[in-house]
């Protein structure tokens, strides 16, 4: 199994470089950070579809806990192990290279990769990684509609404002749900950090995104005040 999964993270680095490369060549007028982005939407609907599919029992989604894992969560783990591991190193070549954003891949990087060489906790980490990727489609289309020229639209609002729903839908209901769980079962200690720094980052996030929606409905207001009077 632990070289079987090896392969898939191999073969998955190889194939979202690959589709970065093609989203490149189809579209050379587009950022670095377009076709990236591109990629990114692929891999958080196929994330959201594999999870999904590697449940045991849709009655109790979250279940079993603390563990072993199955092979479909295995394959799962393995496939956004990849995609991170191309995402770290692609955002290298970018010319806005984040710091912050790297420390982040590398922890999740390490967190996955213990689920996996220890095929534990299959359960927590695939639904945790449904939470955080559910709304990341929403959050790549805004920014591509920027790219594209929809910025300031009543379309890039409305992405915007349906981006925060889902958003906080997964991550203020069922991430702190998720977390719950994960402290209560008995997971190792890895496990359960992990689920308590995500429901933090999660919550920061959750202000920012909220304020970033007001601003700009009110913004729109105003403006729309301005010509009508």
């Amino acid at each position: 199994m632990e070289d079987y999964m090896a392969n898939v993270v191999v073969f998955g680095v190889i194939s979202w470089t690959t589709l970065f490369l093609i989203a490149r060549r189809i579209f050379p007028k587009r950022s670095f950070d377009f076709c990236n982005r591109l990629v990114s939407t692929v891999h958080a609907t196929l994330a959201v579809v594999l999870a999904c599919l590697s449940v045991q029992d849709w009655s109790s989604p979250v279940s079993p806990l603390a563990s072993k894992s199955s092979p479909r969560q295995m394959q799962t783990l393995a496939v956004t192990t990849a995609y991170l591991i191309y995402d770290l190193v692609c955002c290298q070549f970018d010319k806005n290279v984040k710091i912050d954003n790297a420390v982040h891949h590398l922890v999740t990087i390490i967190g996955l990769g213990a689920g996996l060489a220890h095929q534990r906790c299959g359960t927590e980490m695939v639904a945790a990684l449904w939470i955080t990727e559910i709304s990341s489609p929403f959050l790549h289309l805004r920014e591509i509609l920027k790219e594209l020229g929809y910025k300031n639209t009543d379309f890039n609002l409305a992405v915007d404002i349906l981006f925060a729903i889902v958003f906080t839908s997964a991550r203020m209901i069922g991430g702190p749900y998720l977390t719950y769980v994960t402290l209560s079962a008995d997971n190792p200690l890895l496990i359960k950090a992990m689920a308590l720094g995500l429901q933090l980052v999660s919550a920061f996030w959750f202000y920012k995104i909220a304020k970033m929606v007001m601003y700009k409905l009110s913004r729109r207001t105003s403006s729309r005040r301005m010509q009508s009077s």
